[in-house]
């Protein structure tokens, strides 16, 4: 059996975590956390299971729990699973849950995991997080008692674990159709919601893992990101979500905030639609990738804080293709390739949106440096409320940031076949069945190795242009303490539970 009773515990230098200084000896304040979030609109829920926008898995987190949990690196921790175990095949996983209960003080199940997974692999629900489970054989699959499960794969898959902590994995009651009010097992309960304004959450007072150290939380939907500094140092909010490298910089030293900066945690990309003129030709994706000058755009969009990318998800973890030479600027080989295919003055629009506050400015850096190899490019931008979901249909080429997330899990949602986001409309026989042989492998190494050879298959024809990774940057009140750097994604990134106010 291969046994994972507390996952895997490397932790790379980027995942030391730093808590914020508690402020003074003043006893603690466990009144209203109030956080601020660019907000989706009128079209919100509270089902976990759709969370395009960081603010619906932050309120996920705060209302409901995950069988597991990613730290810094991706590696896993137990959460509502307290051990997990697979067979020598990959395809029988057992399950033993903790002792937990839900809001209505209901026990955490089986049948709970069982239903919900088998609702998140309902292709009729449209949950990002389907992929992880289509391979689960529902009918085979059982609660062998209250606390333990068995689930059943229809193929191997050694890598299954990661995705019981993907953003919509969360564990609801069984039988839950409607989250108007939801009912779930974390750390706040649910109060109030208005799709597009705000959320009130109060503490849990039996929550397994303790209870949160403030009374009630609130999601506080701010947009524009300077009215959200400005929220934060005026004192109406005590916590501003995702700032650009420059507003970091330029709040460094303000003895209002601290901030907390992953550095290098999320990609910073842009998609090319590879089912659409022009980029049904290769030689204009490879032009592309070749004509973006990726230093200039770390150096102004990411105001010199960030890495440059290689085209490749997620620099630094495990299952990253280290060994693929890094991709330079060359301008005349993206001339000579954009004239090969007849398109010198082709134009086409670049989509963007201040959903990221680093978008606008790289937008117009591209368009300027694609200019320079012929191409006639210009920014599209999009309302942020509903950015992510007009992309993944509208528009040739568009920005995209993704956090942090196991490699595999990132290749399998981005570029198999019928992936849940693979909005370039990546297709590769080859790349399907490497991705399978890697989950069929047990042993670790030979398992990344087959990873790696799919990365250099997406670098070469994947039809993403990841240029750099941006550190992610919160400001918090110095009032707050109790919170940590973590990367987004990540167990401890958007834990308020633990926050306590001065």
């Amino acid at each position: 059996m291969t046994r994972h009773p507390f996952g895997r515990r490397r932790l790379l230098a980027l995942a030391a975590l730093t808590p914020l200084a508690a402020c003074g000896g003043a006893p603690a304040d466990t009144g209203r956390l109030r956080v601020a979030f660019a907000a989706g609109g009128s079209k919100e829920t509270l089902d976990p299971s759709q969370v395009s926008l960081f603010v619906d898995q932050a309120r996920a987190k705060a209302l409901f729990d995950t069988l597991v949990a990613y730290n810094a690196d991706t590696s896993l921790r137990p959460r509502l699973a307290e051990s997990w175990e697979g067979d020598d095949t990959g395809t029988r996983w057992r399950i033993r849950l903790r002792q937990a209960a839900f809001h209505d003080g209901r026990p955490v199940t089986a049948d709970d995991v069982l239903y919900s997974f088998r609702r998140l692999a309902d292709p009729a629900l449209a949950s990002s997080s389907r992929q992880y489970f289509t391979k689960v054989d529902f009918t085979r699959s059982k609660a062998v008692s209250p606390s333990e499960l068995e689930l059943i794969l229809g193929a191997p898959d050694f890598e299954f674990p990661s995705g019981w902590g993907a953003p919509g994995a969360e564990i609801v009651p069984a039988g839950t159709t409607a989250f108007g009010a939801p009912v779930g097992s974390g750390p706040f309960r649910f109060v109030s919601f208005t799709p597009g304004g705000t959320a009130v959450f109060r503490k849990n007072e039996s929550y397994w893992d303790g209870a949160p150290t403030v009374d009630e939380l609130e999601f506080v939907p701010v947009n524009d990101e300077t009215a959200r500094v400005n929220a934060l140092l005026s004192g109406q909010v005590d916590y501003a979500h995702d700032l650009a490298a420059g507003t970091a910089a330029r709040l460094t030293g303000d003895a209002r905030v601290s901030l907390l900066e992953a550095r290098g945690t999320t990609m910073q990309g842009l998609i090319l639609r590879l089912t659409q003129p022009p980029f049904t030709d290769p030689r204009l994706v490879r032009a592309v990738l070749s004509g973006v000058d990726r230093e200039a755009l770390n150096r102004v969009a990411l105001a010199g804080r960030g890495e440059i990318g290689n085209d490749l998800f997620g620099k630094g973890l495990r299952g990253y293709a280290t060994g693929i030479p890094q991709r330079a600027r060359d301008v005349d080989l993206a001339r000579s390739l954009v004239r090969e295919a007849g398109a010198e003055g082709l134009a086409f629009a670049v989509e963007t949106s201040d959903v990221d506050p680093g978008f606008p400015t790289a937008a117009t850096l591209i368009s300027q440096q694609l200019g320079e190899i012929g191409l006639k490019v210009t920014p599209n931008t999009r309302a942020s409320s509903t950015y992510f979901g007009e992309t993944k249909t509208k528009g040739v080429a568009a920005l995209t940031r993704t956090a942090t997330l196991p490699v595999p899990t990132f290749l399998n949602q981005r570029f198999r076949t019928g992936g849940s986001n693979n909005v370039n409309g990546f297709a590769s026989p080859e790349f399907d069945t490497l991705m399978d042989r890697a989950a069929a492998t047990a042993d670790e190494g030979a398992r990344l190795a087959l990873f790696g050879d799919a990365q250099r298959i997406t670098h070469e024809s994947g039809g993403l242009l990841a240029w750099g990774f941006s550190t992610w940057t919160i400001a918090v009140s110095k009032r707050v303490s109790g919170l940590v750097t973590a990367p987004p994604n990540t167990f401890d990134w958007a834990r308020f539970d633990r926050a306590r106010l001065a």
